[in-house]
């Protein structure tokens, strides 16, 4: 199979900004450019774009205002879920021999329309996404006894490793108490339980095997891409304390990569409420049902980066459609050993969970140095 790498990447810090969406894509590719001194605009044959605002021709104007004129241009849309999706769009349009250097930027505004799930109509009035968060923190307690304190280490965790991040929106330390006393939304989540809507951008640059060494010295290998959508509607879940399409994406993608999660040195998972860390990490094999928990404060109180190194969702924020491109930078760095007071010592193999819509779709990559 053709060899596909992740050569560059740029990234602006997520706020609360009013900034257009195109003046966020904008951003993250000139911070792309900036980085990378052999990258010039000819060089670049596709542009993806991966939003939840996408009526607005978007791929084509990003590749107008930086004087881009690809073969290929177009936006990807699977809400939480968008850019990972857009990575493994590019991915097959390299291994297939369509394109050989792509460009991927995501973006998203704090007020997304990805947020609320209109098209939901089995959620009835509850289509917020805090409502089927609720639902998953309920069925993991009862299914695993597991208290609400224990929960609270997801953000507490997550916020402390955000301080080490520049680009995050949270740069604040925070205790179990904090989350404990922070506003109920519902019977079973409480605000510092959720990952923060907020305007962001993340840009990635994938190339063949062929062009890498010509903008980088030391790429990083996309080995494993397992992706599976199990319906739309979360009332097809077959329970709510696991996430079918995340261990299904898992599998593949480990298969694929010839790894397993034993080989795994560190991982971005899609936290974006305190219940789907623990979740996540089960599903895909890291711990057995309902030791996702204690696995997590094992890594607190050793102060291991290995789980969600740059803040995960809670303590980075989540502007959709950048957050699976930010995952993969994050990874790509630790492999490249430039994450700087994040770093996980000899980082050799890496991974990526992103999920959509209460884990109805999942992705998980697999990057090698």
């Amino acid at each position: 199979m053709p060899k596909v790498a992740v050569v560059a990447y740029g990234h602006t810090k997520f706020s609360n900004e009013d900034l257009k969406i195109e003046s966020v894509l904008l951003r993250a590719t000139k911070n792309l450019f900036d980085s990378t001194p052999n990258l010039e605009q000819k060089d670049i044959d596709s542009v993806l774009v991966s939003t939840n605002n996408n009526s607005k021709y978007l791929s084509a104007i990003l590749s107008e205002m930086t004087g881009i004129q690809p073969k290929i241009a177009h936006s990807v849309e699977s809400l939480c879920n968008s850019g990972t999706n857009a990575i493994v769009s590019a991915y097959s349009y390299i291994a297939s021999g369509l394109a050989d250097v792509i460009l991927i930027s995501g973006a998203e505004r704090y007020d997304s329309p990805g947020q609320i799930l209109e098209w939901d109509n089995m959620r009835g009035e509850f289509k917020h996404p805090i409502f089927w968060a609720s639902i998953f923190s309920k069925a993991y307690k009862r299914e695993y006894s597991i208290s609400e304190e224990d929960l609270a280490i997801v953000p507490v965790k997550n916020h402390k490793h955000a301080k080490k991040n520049p680009n995050a929106f949270s740069q604040k330390t925070i205790s179990i108490e904090d989350v404990l006393n922070s506003k109920k939304l519902t019977e079973d989540l409480r605000l510092l339980d959720c990952s923060r809507p907020c305007t962001g951008g993340a840009s990635i640059l994938l190339t063949s095997e062929e062009f890498c060494k010509k903008f980088c010295d030391s790429p990083i290998w996309i080995t494993g891409i397992g992706q599976k959508t199990t319906s739309a509607s979360f009332t097809k879940n077959q329970g709510f304390d696991k996430m079918e399409s995340t261990k299904q994406a898992a599998q593949m993608a480990f298969q694929m990569s010839n790894h397993s999660s034993e080989n795994i040195d560190v991982m971005e998972v899609h936290d974006a409420f305190s219940v789907c860390e623990p979740i996540a990490l089960e599903s895909m094999g890291f711990s057995e049902s309902g030791g996702g928990i204690k696995m997590i404060k094992e890594s607190y109180s050793s102060e291991n980066f290995k789980i969600n190194p740059r803040g995960g969702l809670l303590g980075t924020g989540h502007p959709l459609g950048a957050t699976g491109i930010s995952q993969t930078i994050e990874i790509v760095q630790q492999l490249q050993f430039k994450a700087e007071k994040r770093q996980v010592e000899t980082a050799s193999v890496g991974l990526v969970h992103n999920m959509s819509a209460a884990a109805t779709s999942s992705t998980v990559l697999v990057l090698e140095n």
